[in-house]
């Protein structure tokens, strides 16, 4: 006799909204307009100006920040020369989400890479030793502002667990808890703007 399958639940769609950062949501607010309106070209035109004008803002120092900057910078500039009429807003569009992600794993792998090297630091200075190795002092990342997923992921805790704690406590216990669970010993504050913000 043939058994039963389990129910099998489908997951919903992932959200296709990007994050945009606060100094660009005018300029992607005229873009999506621009967009909505049928001028395609104009969109393009203006996210090219857009790039450029980052572009040439920019003043990372690619030799301390490693290859994997290397890689987004020449991703970046690979964008940026495509030609206009054979590219298509939406695949531009999750080009730079698919980036944008992957700079926030980055991000939080940087952020786990120095609390172990801090754990280590500890460590050692806790265990006498006979000579004195010099003490390395890594780098400060500043923190971006986290999704709510991402955070979970910081936190080892799942995205209804946050919501939860968020919705039923004080803001002051939410970072408290945050403070207690993140490995940086990082309080983190909900904002208007539906990310989670550090707290310096």
């Amino acid at each position: 006799m043939p058994q039963k399958k389990p129910p099998q639940h489908k997951k919903p769609p992932p959200s296709e909204m990007i994050r945009v950062p606060t100094p660009l949501i005018e300029a992607v607010k005229d873009l999506s307009r621009l967009h909505r309106l049928g001028h395609t070209n104009a969109v393009l035109q203006g996210l090219q100006e857009l790039i450029s004008a980052i572009d040439s803002n920019s003043d990372i120092d690619f030799g301390a920040s490693g290859e994997a900057i290397k890689q987004l910078a020449l991703r970046l500039e690979k964008l940026e020369s495509r030609d206009k009429n054979d590219s298509d807003v939406d695949s531009l569009l999750k080009s730079v989400t698919s980036l944008e992600q992957k700079v926030e794993a980055l991000t939080t792998r940087l952020v786990q890479m120095e609390g172990a090297i801090s754990i280590l630091g500890q460590r050692q200075v806790s265990t006498p030793t006979r000579r004195q190795a010099f003490n390395y002092h890594p780098p400060q990342l500043e923190l971006q502002p986290f999704t709510e997923e991402n955070l979970a992921k910081r936190l080892a805790a799942t995205t209804e667990t946050i919501r939860n704690y968020r919705e039923s406590k004080t803001p002051k216990e939410f970072e408290s808890w945050c403070l207690q669970r993140d490995p940086g010993g990082v309080a983190w504050r909900y904002q208007k703007d539906g990310l989670y913000h550090p707290i310096k």
